[in-house]
């Protein structure tokens, strides 16, 4: 990905005709038994039993509406896992600032000071969750140092920030892995760890699924060899009114099969990046990431929610620079309202 990737600007690097072959090739791959049933309504979902505590990952934009997402409600969130992303409030509502601090400049200098002077007023104010929430919590982030959309320095703000609000030990930061700006897995079925590409999952012989699931969850299981779940289709629109305007009309959810049989199994909530969203890529980010592998065998459902694109946002990010309204970094955001009553929909608690 590049800055274009976040905001729109035409990317010389991207062929449509290469882009469409690989999309065919990896909207091909399946590794779900099952194909996607659609839930329209409650009464369509699986009887699921989910822990109210969750936890939460992301790539790119979608990195930075899972740190939003973890500070804005770290009273039900236990850990997050953040691929190529910088701090919680980096842009300050102002697109200026995003692209001069928070993206790919050499220069970029993340406001840590003013960001958390923000964090501490949203929490007075109930914007926020109390912040001593997080002590305890864990978190797993990574930064390729091929990136060339999110620069280094905007990745070291993150973790500056997380250190700060966490127990030493709990705050794992991977970037000394030369791999561009995806979502780095271990199979075949992603484009060249070196480039930057739809649909921006790379073959980089690193399982950062298991990764960062090894951080966040205790006594983590190996992975199965293949998923025997459900990928399920789910209409966001019609199961949280919070998402009309917000989100796309058709989320992604895995669900194994114990869990569908009624098993106790926690809930993982995983943020697509820009360009990923279901009408660009289809459920490929659902799919080929690695987490169903290890959902199977862990006890765990995986809900992918989908942003959609529009005329603020050609790109189907999520948002972490304010198109949506001032307040998107906090509770009172439309889309993490949004995503929050899909979560308590799932969870059976709407």
């Amino acid at each position: 990905m590049h800055a274009s990737v976040f905001f729109g600007r035409p990317h010389k690097l991207h062929s449509k005709t290469w882009n469409k072959r690989t999309l065919q090739a990896l909207l091909a791959a399946s590794f779900v038994a099952a194909g996607p049933a659609l839930a329209a309504d409650k009464t369509s979902l699986p009887k699921l039993t989910l822990d109210k505590n969750i936890t939460l990952s992301g790539l790119s934009s979608g990195g930075y509406m899972a740190a939003q997402f973890h500070l804005a409600y770290s009273s039900e969130v236990q850990g997050a896992a953040i691929v190529a992303a910088g701090p919680v409030y980096c842009a300050a509502n102002s697109l200026q600032t995003a692209f001069a601090h928070c993206l790919n400049q050499s220069s970029s200098t993340p406001d840590l000071t003013a960001a958390s002077a923000y964090l501490t007023a949203q929490q007075q104010q109930g914007g926020i969750d109390a912040l001593e929430n997080l002590a305890d919590d864990k978190v797993w982030l990574f930064h390729g140092t091929k990136d060339s959309t999110v620069a280094e320095s905007v990745s070291d703000a993150l973790a500056a920030q997380y250190q700060s609000l966490l127990a030493k030990n709990n705050l794992v930061y991977v970037k000394d892995k030369a791999f561009a700006h995806h979502f780095p897995t271990d199979h075949q079925h992603g484009t060249d760890c070196a480039d930057s590409k739809t649909p921006f999952i790379g073959s980089c012989g690193y399982d950062a699924a298991g990764a960062m699931l090894n951080h966040l969850l205790p006594d983590l299981k190996a992975r199965a060899a293949k998923t025997s779940g459900q990928l399920m289709e789910l209409n966001q629109q019609a199961l949280a009114p919070k998402a009309k305007d917000q989100l796309g009309k058709t989320g992604y959810l895995y669900v194994p099969q114990s869990c569908s049989q009624g098993q106790p199994c926690r809930l993982h909530v995983s943020f697509h990046g820009c360009k990923q969203y279901g009408g660009a890529v289809g459920d490929v980010y659902a799919r080929l990431t690695g987490l169903n592998e290890y959902a199977d065998s862990n006890q765990l459902v995986v809900f992918y929610p989908q942003a959609d694109k529009s005329v603020m946002n050609p790109n189907g990010c999520w948002d972490w620079w304010g198109y949506s309204g001032e307040h998107y970094a906090t509770k009172n955001g439309p889309q993490m309202q949004a995503v929050k009553q899909l979560i308590e929909v799932l969870q059976g608690r709407r």
